[in-house]
């Protein structure tokens, strides 16, 4: 077997940094669901001082959906980033020192990160549906006017939506260079 090039030692570290990062964001979120979870219990008032704007059982019914189904992207692009890894460090690796000389089709690498990518991506979208529905819960719904639940419904989806745009933007930047 011939010893791979110092450029491809390289590229699999990063690939492995890269991944490494992936996860451990994907176990924050995943912290944010659970803590998302808690804050929402049934028959909750607002703090809007109006009981025309407390969340009805759907609004929660609802969080709880989203933050389901956010667990299960953020888990599956975990899940998906720790095979990748797996692959990286141990495929055609014989000594424990060359873990960053692991031999992987790049196609195969490039679409599995993609798909990390994708999963984190779909993951922090219901996690922001989800989010809205917690500020619903707490601060009064959109629907009746509350303006402290519409700044910070306002807020989250302009800065989760501009960090998305550019997280894409730099995935799909990488995945075509």
């Amino acid at each position: 077997m011939t010893s791979p090039s110092s450029s491809s030692v390289a590229t699999t570290s990063v690939h492995v940094s890269a991944l490494d990062g992936l996860v451990n964001v994907n176990s924050l979120f995943t912290i944010a669901v659970f803590v998302g979870l808690s804050l929402a219990t049934p028959g909750q008032h607002s703090l809007e001082q109006r009981s025309s704007c407390d969340a009805s059982a759907d609004v929660a019914k609802k969080l709880l959906v989203f933050e389901v189904v956010s667990f299960s992207f953020f888990l599956f692009s975990s899940l998906v980033a720790q095979g990748l890894k797996l692959a990286l460090n141990l495929l055609n690796s014989k000594d424990t020192d060359e873990i960053f000389r692991a031999h992987i089709n790049i196609k195969v690498l490039r679409w599995g990160m993609m798909a990390s990518a994708v999963g984190s991506v779909m993951g922090c979208l219901f996690l922001m549906l989800s989010m809205v529905d917690v500020i619903q819960i707490r601060l009064g719904l959109l629907s009746c006017g509350s303006k402290s639940a519409a700044q910070a419904v306002a807020t989250l989806v302009t800065l989760v939506s501009s960090a998305l745009v550019v997280y894409i933007s730099t995935a799909i930047y990488a995945f075509w260079h």
